[in-house]
């Protein structure tokens, strides 16, 4: 198992400009909501593949790994492992304004930890589900409409425009 790294020194690898290097670490991840519904990685971390290229004068990275998020179905509430592969690109290049300044590198040191977790966050679907086919609760009664039989029905509400009539009282 490769050693658990949240901030990553790239100074120590000294690259040379066109040099780069592939490193596998151990990343811890940490839980987060999404959707009002709290997810989390397995133990809290994951193995993931990291990129060094220097540059001319400066650094491009890419950091990849596979997860499995735990959470409930956005439409069912069960639970809903949900893989996710992550492929993110980071390119820091001194007084290239912006765009071309990684938020995740600071004098050499890159916080891989922010990284995976926020390259974890924008890899996600809309919704996570437990299937792609779902049916969700039952807007009536709250009951599981995956496990519901097909006989699962409620009396239609009564239309609206009538209500004053059921009012009257006729004794």
């Amino acid at each position: 198992m490769s050693p658990r790294t949240e901030i990553f020194d790239i100074g120590r690898l000294r690259l040379s400009s066109g040099e780069g290097r592939r490193l596998e670490l151990d990343v811890p991840v940490d839980g987060f909501d999404f959707g009002g519904q709290r997810y989390a990685v397995p133990g809290g971390r994951v193995e993931a593949i990291l990129d060094i290229a220097h540059t001319t004068n400066g650094y491009s990275l890419r950091l990849r790994f596979a997860s499995v998020l735990e959470g409930p179905c956005v439409r069912c509430l069960e639970q809903a492992d949900h893989e996710v592969q992550v492929d993110a690109r980071e390119i820091d290049q001194p007084g290239g304004g912006e765009d071309l300044s990684s938020p995740y590198l600071d004098e050499g040191q890159l916080d891989i930890h922010a990284w995976a977790r926020d390259a974890l966050a924008l890899a996600l679907p809309a919704q996570i589900v437990c299937r792609e086919d779902c049916k969700g609760l039952c807007a009536v009664c709250g009951e599981n409409l995956n496990q519901a039989g097909p006989d699962h029905v409620h009396e239609p509400e009564p239309d609206p425009r009538w209500a004053a009539l059921r009012e009257l009282k006729l004794d």
